[in-house]
């Protein structure tokens, strides 16, 4: 599905993308009420399916956002396109490296120091140990973690880790940057840093998804905004218009009322 809008060269495409995961029913509270229930062939694992044919493409240069309620999959959508795990159906294509600011600092290891940390993250982008040791200075320019990037991640705060985590993304300067909630955490001098290495990254033609809940960051990174809701694409469009759909949507519905398919922009 080509969108409108959306720059020549495309960059990620998902076609009827589905993605099935399995969750537990009811958690026993003990061993022996575990065999109870296998014996009397009770369902522990129940599937549910995260994503309902998600189709959209992402254009060369281009910033789209993504915003829905808690569980409506936009972070499924962030893993899939960085490749943590495949789709269950449907068809990915990403062209171009990929740097995911998902869970920042979910990748390190708490018992390696700050510099090991960054050393060990570039590797698995794909740089060598010495093009990482190059791009230290500046990372830890960024991150304002110069008296720490020898100290073990464990003793580091939230917001220190994130810091860590968002400096090396943003450094190995990938065609394609994937943003979870990574303005969530964070004192404001930090937010602000980042808004602008977003910013320039813009500027650079480079390709991004954005995902947060905080509206005015969406309005103020995005060429294009994308609102899902239980697994599916309700609208997608303007900035301004697709936000102004999703706070409808948050003041209509209830708990567990039926969503009404907005039209698309």
């Amino acid at each position: 599905m080509t969108m409108p809008g959306a720059p020549h060269q495309v960059k990620i495409r998902l076609v009827e993308v589905r993605q099935h995961f399995r969750k537990i029913t009811k958690r026993s509270r003990s061993f022996r009420e575990t065999l109870r229930r296998l014996y009397r062939r009770v369902p522990i694992l129940k599937e549910f399916e995260a994503l309902k044919g998600v189709t959209f493409s992402v254009g060369a240069g281009e910033t789209l956002g993504l915003i829905g309620r808690n569980g409506s999959g936009k972070s499924t959508i962030l893993k899939i396109i960085a490749r943590i795990f495949p789709p269950t159906a449907g068809t990915v294509e990403v062209n171009g490296p990929v740097s995911p600011l998902i869970e920042l600092g979910a990748g390190f290891h708490l018992d390696l120091t700050g510099r090991e940390n960054v050393i060990l993250a570039g590797v698995i982008l794909g740089f060598t140990r010495r093009q990482m040791e190059e791009k230290l200075d500046s990372i830890l320019a960024f991150a304002g973690l110069e008296d720490f990037i020898d100290t073990p991640l464990r003793t580091y705060s939230s917001g220190m880790a994130a810091r860590l985590g968002f400096a090396v993304a943003t450094e190995v300067d990938p065609d394609i940057l994937l943003v979870d909630e990574v303005l969530a955490v964070g004192d404001i001098g930090f937010q602000e840093k980042c808004l602008e290495r977003m910013a320039s990254f813009r500027q650079r033609g480079k390709t991004m998804v954005f995902v947060s809940h905080d509206m005015e960051q969406v309005r103020a990174v995005c060429n294009r905004v994308l609102l899902l809701h239980d697994g599916e694409v309700l609208a997608v469009g303007k900035p301004e218009e697709v936000i102004e759909r999703y706070v409808a949507l948050v003041r209509e519905l209830g708990p567990d009322r039926p969503v009404r398919r907005l039209r698309q922009a």
